[in-house]
């Protein structure tokens, strides 16, 4: 039973691994060309392997799609929001989930900049399981960042705050900071960062 079982582990993992690998540059090659433009037929040229394979991993665009959402997601989780969780909540944590959003425009893992800004604006207007899932991770990124604004609320700080619209205008400007990133716009994420102070001072 071991015997049978090991190869079919082996097999299971390996799949896993090209499914990561193949969904990352699906995401990379989304930021710039927008999901509509992810072609299985321009992957598997891109990474050098068979059309057929990426066919049998994903089965459609659309699941590709999916899989380079759902990419884009577990990177900003792993480089925004898992370091900051390590820091008390409040207004420090606050802060260091707006340094660590700064990180993740200013040095971008990918190379059409924040991959969430970038599919929001294609997609918004385009129904389907793709919107839905970009809709679901924005949405649960500002209710994550609301709760973390009504705790430092209740630790005394930002009381006269509207926790709601300062979320929508955090969300604005970093919209606008990755735009001003990918032109190379210096001066105007500066200012983002100093608009983004100001909301967050005492």
């Amino acid at each position: 039973m071991t015997e049978l079982k090991e190869p079919i582990d082996q097999r299971l993992a390996k799949g896993a691994r090209a499914r990561a690998t193949i969904a990352r540059r699906a995401a990379e090659l989304a930021s710039v060309d927008g999901l509509e433009g992810l072609s299985i037929g321009k992957l598997a040229t891109d990474l050098g392997v068979s059309k057929s394979g990426i066919a049998t991993l994903f089965g459609s665009k659309e699941a590709l799609q999916l899989a380079a959402v759902q990419t884009g997601r577990d990177v900003f989780i792993e480089r925004v929001i898992v370091p900051a969780l390590g820091v008390p909540r409040g207004m420090e944590r606050l802060r260091a989930l707006m340094e660590r959003w700064f990180a993740h425009i200013d040095e971008s893992p990918f190379p059409g900049g924040c991959f969430r800004e970038a599919t929001l604006s294609e997609f918004s207007s385009r129904p389907g399981a793709v919107r839905d899932a970009i809709v679901a991770d924005h949405d649960d990124w500002l209710a994550f960042l609301t709760g973390e604004v009504r705790k430092a609320q209740e630790l005394g700080a930002l009381v006269d705050t509207d926790a709601d619209l300062l979320v929508f205008e955090l969300d604005a400007l970093f919209a606008a900071a990755n735009i001003a990133r990918q032109i190379d716009d210096s001066a105007r994420v500066a200012a983002a960062r100093k608009i983004v102070a100001k909301l967050l001072a005492e």
